[in-house]
């Protein structure tokens, strides 16, 4: 079975562990994404979000070749206990329904020769509620961090790649002058 990972923030520029074949490739399916997770390391990471403006993610080829064995690499690599069986990280494969959120996810693996697909799957979360912030709000976060949290929060948006091009980056960049680095 030939599986994809799908990624549009650190999985990136830092997959650790995460047993991909080395390239991550630009022309991924659509997916909406937003800056819209709080991190105990202070980082505001991008998550779906069904209302968010649909932007190409970024994939890369998994090593693994059983869709099982692939979730649970991506839960490992994601910090999520028991990834193949969490709905933390989502899958899909050939047969199967597209989610609501990547309606284009059928037709892009087929025209990719991918039989399966798997992602992060993780939510909003904000100050402790599983709800998205306002951009404002992650903007005020943002300029209030100091030390260690600052850098690893800045470093998040300045090396998501710039196709990844959501509402929040735009505001995040212009108040904070966040701009995109080469990673």
């Amino acid at each position: 079975m030939r599986i994809a990972c799908l990624g549009w923030g650190s999985l990136i520029w830092d997959p650790r562990g995460l047993p991909i074949r080395r390239q991550w490739f630009e022309d991924g399916p659509f997916a909406p994404v937003e800056f819209l997770r709080q991190s105990s390391d202070g980082r505001i990471t991008l998550v779906i979000d069904p209302v968010a403006v649909p932007v190409r993610v970024l994939w890369a080829h998994m090593i693994p070749t059983d869709l099982s064995d692939a979730r649970r690499a991506l839960g490992d690599r994601e910090r999520i206990r028991d990834g193949a069986s969490s709905a933390d990280v989502g899958s899909w494969r050939q047969g199967e329904d597209a989610p609501a959120t990547m309606p284009n996810l059928r037709g892009w693996a087929k025209s990719h020769d991918v039989d399966a697909v798997v992602w992060t799957a993780l939510g909003p979360k904000f100050d402790g509620v599983e709800a998205s912030p306002s951009a404002e709000k992650v903007i005020e976060y943002l300029r209030g961090l100091t030390g260690t949290k600052r850098e690893h929060a800045e470093r998040y948006v300045r090396c998501t790649p710039p196709q990844i091009d959501t509402e929040y980056r735009h505001r995040i960049e212009a108040a904070l002058g966040w701009s995109y680095w080469t990673c």
